[in-house]
């Protein structure tokens, strides 16, 4: 093979190389000047954001209006204001937001409320879910004509509820603390069970076929694997926890690390890094700081976690609103309306079957309370993260996309306004005058006790002088006398609803109930010692489970 060299070409290739050596510099400057616009673009659209989350913080406290709706509204009025456009990132929520608002509602939730509920907990959060994913796939495939896979993907996404928009709610109209109990812990493993679901789909999408027993084996490993990393994440914390000797600084370190280390550790080893997080951070909750952390380390290392959800949560509300174009949505509402309506159906064969199996085996609730947790199955960000998680592949996925936001806009907007009009409708707020009163000097009792613990704590270690001590004790014996004798007054009057036959005897079962969990929990820790025999131990819990059974709870 013959090359022929034009001299002119080569001269003017070797003479072109110094020119750009000499370039570089203005060329990295131009980079950086390009790179500092971008750093100033994102940081003055933040500046806009935390402006309009405040705004809205302050309209919707003005006017008595569901927080998160008014973010989600927000989101869709400020698009066009913004210097760079934002959007949902679904790598970028799943590894770091969703771990934060996962482990700030596992370690605020206290143990031994969710398993005085664990039955109806367990069974929406696990059938409920594969009940109603059914249920709105099968819906979705025949009336919109969508293959099984994409229907069924969709039905899963469509199956999570977002809890915060619920809570919210719950905070402006007050509802039995059960209620509220059942809510928090189905959105805790509801994620979970939901995510796993959708990734075994996924897998039979890529593989192209697997087996039922197979599935089902998968899916328990995936969970049960998920928990046993959670526990065993969640006792090192715990462990650590003692060893930081009250420092609530390095306390928040160690939880940040806990919960992203436990959902990456969990997406590496290929179970399930949602349940391990929950469960993570229910052991920290619940053994963590009990046992190490003083009230106020506690107080900084919550507050923390309550400010990182609180972020967490405006944001996320904030790009929903930024995703979604309301001139493509208005397009496919039919499509968007029948989608609705297939979730809330899977949601009512859901619900009201599976509490009617709860009511058999455990503590009744009631029917009021079942229409609050049908009617709050509102739809939220990570419903909006899968679909944007949806392979490219996937036959339709544009469509499928707009149609999830849709109905999780439709959801937040409809369902999350309605909802405190429709919960006071059902009058399961309602709290008497009396019981007010009678709240209100409970918490000072409980303070003024908590606080003379501390004091006394202070005391034993020789922090405080005895003078001291007994001169600031006193101020606080003088609250909780005053507050027995009203408490002990208004327990002998029995002339209102609350201290009346049926409300004292609802009051005195939920401290009967409490009493026999410590009963129960002492006898099941003597066994486990070999204090007793387990033979011997055996009826006493019989009788104290049927005792359980028989009492009412509020």
């Amino acid at each position: 093979m013959l090359v022929n060299f034009n001299a002119a070409e080569t001269s003017q290739t070797f003479t072109s190389l110094p020119e750009i050596i000499a370039n570089l510099p203005i060329a990295a400057q131009e980079a950086g000047q390009l790179n500092e616009e971008a750093v100033v673009q994102v940081a003055t659209t933040l500046t806009i954001l935390l402006l309009v989350a405040t705004g809205v913080a302050l309209i919707s406290r003005r006017y008595r209006l569901p927080y998160v709706t008014g973010l989600v509204l927000a989101g869709l009025a400020i698009t066009e204001f913004l210097p760079r456009p934002l959007g949902l990132d679904s790598a970028l929520i799943l590894n770091l937001l969703l771990p934060i608002l996962l482990f700030q509602a596992a370690i605020n939730t206290d143990i031994s409320r969710l398993r005085t509920t664990i039955k109806p907990i367990g069974l929406l959060a696990g059938p409920g879910v594969m009940i109603a994913s059914g249920i709105t796939a099968t819906v979705l495939k025949y009336a919109l004509g969508l293959e099984w896979i994409p229907a069924l993907l969709v039905g899963t996404i469509l199956a999570i509820t977002d809890t915060v928009s619920v809570i919210a709610v719950f905070k402006e109209v007050p509802v039995p603390s059960r209620l509220s109990t059942i809510v928090e812990g189905e959105s805790l493993f509801n994620d979970g069970v939901a995510l796993v679901l959708f990734s075994l789909i996924l897998q039979v999408y890529i593989s192209g076929s697997v087996t039922f027993l197979g599935g089902l084996q998968q899916l328990f490993v995936v969970i049960v694997g998920g928990v046993l990393l959670g526990l065993a994440i969640g006792y090192l914390g715990a462990v650590l926890f003692v060893a930081l000797s009250d420092d609530p600084l390095s306390g928040i370190l160690l939880t940040v690390a806990v919960a992203f280390g436990t959902f990456q550790a969990g997406q590496s080893l290929q179970v399930s890094g949602v349940v391990a997080v929950v469960v993570a951070g229910l052991t920290v909750g619940n053994r963590g700081l009990t046992q190490s952390l003083s009230a106020s380390g506690k107080i900084t290392l919550l507050n923390f976690w309550e400010y990182a959800d609180f972020c967490v949560n405006t944001f996320i509300f904030l790009l929903i609103g930024l995703e979604v174009d309301p001139r493509l949505l208005w397009k496919i509402i039919p499509s968007i309306l029948l989608a609705i309506a297939a979730y809330q159906l899977g949601r009512i064969l859901s619900v009201y079957p599976l509490l009617a199996v709860s009511n058999r085996l455990d503590l009744p609730i009631p029917l009021r309370w079942q229409h609050v947790l049908f009617f709050g199955n509102i739809k939220g960000s990570l419903s909006m993260v899968l679909a944007l998680s949806l392979p490219a592949s996937l036959p339709g996925r544009s469509d499928l996309i707009a149609l999830v936001y849709g109905a999780v806009f439709v959801s937040l907007i409809g369902q999350g306004v309605s909802l405190p009009w429709f919960v006071k409708r059902l009058k399961i707020s309602s709290v008497s005058e009396s019981r007010q009163q009678i709240e209100a000097l409970q918490s000072q009792l409980i303070a003024a006790k908590a606080a003379q613990n501390e004091l006394a704590a202070l005391h034993d270690t020789g922090i405080l002088s005895k003078a001291v001590y007994e001169e600031m004790r006193s101020t606080y014996q003088i609250q909780v006398a005053e507050a027995e004798d009203q408490l002990r007054e208004l327990h002998n009057r029995r002339t209102d609803s609350l201290t009346g036959s049926r409300g004292r005897a609802s009051k005195l079962n939920a401290v009967r109930r409490r009493l026999l969990m410590v009963e129960r929990s002492a006898l099941n820790d003597a066994v486990r010692k070999r204090i007793i025999s387990e033979d011997i131990v055996a009826p006493r819990l019989r009788a104290i489970d049927d005792q359980l059974m028989t009492l009412e709870d509020e």
